[in-house]
C-alpha cells in the first residue's frame, strides 16, 4: 500500500509529483529546495537554501512519521561544487552521529535556479 505524504510545513511540488511516497516502512522523499513554505521564497545564498532544504526535509519525515535518523540515503545536487564544503558541514550538522549514505553532485541547473536540491531514502524502524 502507497501514501502520498504532504504537509504544508514544506513548500508544495512545482509538478506532477508528490512530496514524498510512504510503502511499508519505507519513505522516498523527492528533491527539497530551499524554498521557504511561508513566503515561497529562496535565499540568494547557498548556505541558506541548504538549511531551508534540511528543514523542508524535516518536515516532510515528521509527516511520514520518520525522524532524521532513519534516513538511510540521500542524494545532494549542487549548482557549484565549490559549495560543497559549506553545504557539507550544514548537512553534517543537521545528520550529527547518524551519516546515511549520500551522493552528490554537480549539475548544470536545478529547479527555479536553486544552489542546492536534496532527496532521501527512509527506512522507518
Amino acid at each position: 500500500m502507497k501514501t502520498v505524504i504532504n504537509t504544508q510545513a514544506a513548500p508544495a511540488a512545482l509538478g506532477p509529483y508528490s512530496q514524498a511516497i510512504k510503502t511499508g516502512n519505507m519513505v522516498f522523499v523527492s528533491g527539497q529546495l530551499g524554498i521557504d513554505p511561508a513566503t515561497g521564497e529562496m535565499s540568494a545564498s547557498a548556505e541558506d537554501q541548504a538549511r531551508q532544504a534540511l528543514k523542508n526535509l524535516r518536515a516532510i519525515l515528521d509527516a511520514a512519521g520518520a525522524k532524521p535518523h532513519d534516513v538511510v540515503k540521500t542524494t545532494v545536487f549542487l549548482g557549484s561544487m565549490n559549495d560543497f564544503k559549506s553545504i557539507n558541514d550544514i548537512y553534517a550538522d543537521f545528520f550529527g552521529e547518524h551519516k546515511p549514505a549520500r551522493s552528490c553532485f554537480e549539475v548544470a541547473c536545478l529547479p527555479k535556479n536553486a544552489k542546492i536540491e536534496i532527496e532521501a531514502i527512509v527506512v522507518i524502524d
